[in-house]
């Protein structure tokens, strides 16, 4: 095991976002132990800081993004793919717009800001995770396997091939060591297609990029800096991506024409996983509840009370609960009778009802009932069949007065099939 770690001292950067051409201001500060990655946006009054984690990851085209709340960040890839080879587990980053600075399109000069502010240990461990069993991931010709290694270290293989008959493909293969990125992956800028420039630009891409900052395959004035250097850059952009696991990743990681939609799906399998072996499956943490405990909190009952248990919660900011799909359950004598499903406004209702336990846990709520409000931004994304575990996770944005906003998330087997952001309002029994 190793210690967790933090900068010395702050690093300022200001430059273009590559995608959105904004000009911002970045400031990176050290953080106490246990914080982890936060982003907090100082244009955006009131903003809630964004955890570099999985639960906050919004797909959009070409970038990470993260949002939580009415706030978002946009391509993180470059600073997280920094903090996972440096080893750098708690950072502050204050941004004044909605994108990070492109600088030079890679990220070497993340590296050298770094390492000139220094890295110091802290006194808490860092959290680690080790596969133990091979898992993938495949969205048409992009494909993701992760397997177990022997060794005490994350390898990376990356394999890619480009739509453009004029464009050739490559692989590379890299052992992450903080020598080994700053050597082989940090320096390869980002890039994109000759033929994609227009369709981009009328897309309203690529605002901030420039012949400097972007490869442009297929342009005969594209000088590259090291051999397959858009190769590289695409395994930067998955270990990046691979930071919001949340812990140090001892795996071998082999992705052909990955992007980040599917690099997000592999994390997700992978910290449902972490969480199994951390929990030992369905065994309840101090912090969660059993039966009785939520039936104490929530007025529900037979056949409508539809969590089974709370296995973890924090405080009343974050809870994670489990509801146990049966057969025998009602609603399937009627949806439907031959091939039974269970109703989307019913795994909503298990995400509402995980809600007002965590609402109701506070003490000015005592006597008062979470009757919901608002459902926003739903996506139900999978069928949940009898003999599925929903596992349902929920962190509260905001809770002002008598008003709650929740995010949701879904999973079963860690295949996300429901999301959706809930107001409540509490009023009197």
């Amino acid at each position: 095991m190793r210690l967790q770690r933090t900068l010395r001292t702050a690093v300022e950067f200001s430059g273009p976002g590559l995608h959105s051409g904004e000009d911002v201001q970045a400031r990176i500060l050290p953080a106490p132990q246990g914080t982890g990655v936060e982003f907090v946006r100082t244009d955006v009054p009131d903003a809630p800081s964004i955890p570099a984690n999985i639960a906050y990851h919004s797909s959009k085209e070409r970038r990470t993004r993260l949002v939580r709340g009415g706030s978002e960040v946009e391509t993180v890839e470059h600073l997280l793919a920094v903090c996972s080879a440096l080893q750098v587990d708690n950072l502050t980053v204050e941004l004044s717009g909605p994108e990070l600075p492109g600088l030079d399109g890679s990220a070497q000069v993340l590296v050298e800001l770094f390492q000139q502010a220094g890295i110091v240990e802290q006194r808490a461990e860092a959290r680690r995770f080790q596969l133990e069993q091979p898992i993938f991931v495949r969205e048409g010709s992009a494909t993701l396997v992760a397997l177990p290694v022997d060794r005490p270290v994350l390898t990376l293989q990356y394999i890619a091939s480009f739509d453009d008959p004029d464009v050739m493909g490559g692989s590379f293969q890299l052992d992450v060591t903080s020598e080994s990125f700053e050597r082989e992956v940090a320096p390869a800028r980002t890039f994109c297609l000759a033929s994609e420039v227009d369709a981009l630009r009328k897309a309203g891409m690529g605002k901030g990029a420039t012949r400097e900052n972007t490869l442009v395959l297929g342009d005969p004035q594209t000088v590259m800096r090291m051999p397959d250097e858009p190769v590289r850059h695409k395994m930067l952009d998955l270990l990046g991506d691979l930071y919001l696991l949340g812990a140090d990743l001892q795996a071998h990681i082999i992705a052909t024409c990955s992007g980040h939609s599917t690099n997000a799906e592999l994390v997700r399998r992978l910290l449902d996983l972490m969480k199994e072996q951390e929990t030992g499956g369905l065994i309840t943490r101090e912090t969660g509840l059993d039966i009785r405990e939520v039936m104490r909190l929530l007025p529900h009952r037979y056949p409508f009370l539809l969590i089974d248990r709370v296995i973890e919660i924090d405080g009343y900011h974050r809870a994670v609960g489990v509801k146990n799909v049966s057969i025998n359950e009602p609603q399937f004598q009627g949806h439907f009778p031959t091939h039974p499903i269970m109703p989307g406004v019913l795994q909503l209702e298990a995400m509402a009802q995980l809600a007002g336990v965590l609402l109701l846990r506070k003490l000015e709520n005592t006597g008062r009932l979470a009757v919901l409000w608002a459902i926003d931004k739903v996506k139900l994304r999978g069928t949940v069949i009898p003999g599925d575990q929903l596992r349902i996770e929920v962190e509260t944005i905001r809770m002002k007065d008598k008003i709650g906003k929740v995010q949701g998330r879904g999973t079963v087997a860690g295949r996300t099939v429901c999301e959706a952001i809930l107001t409540f309002t509490m009023v009197e029994e």
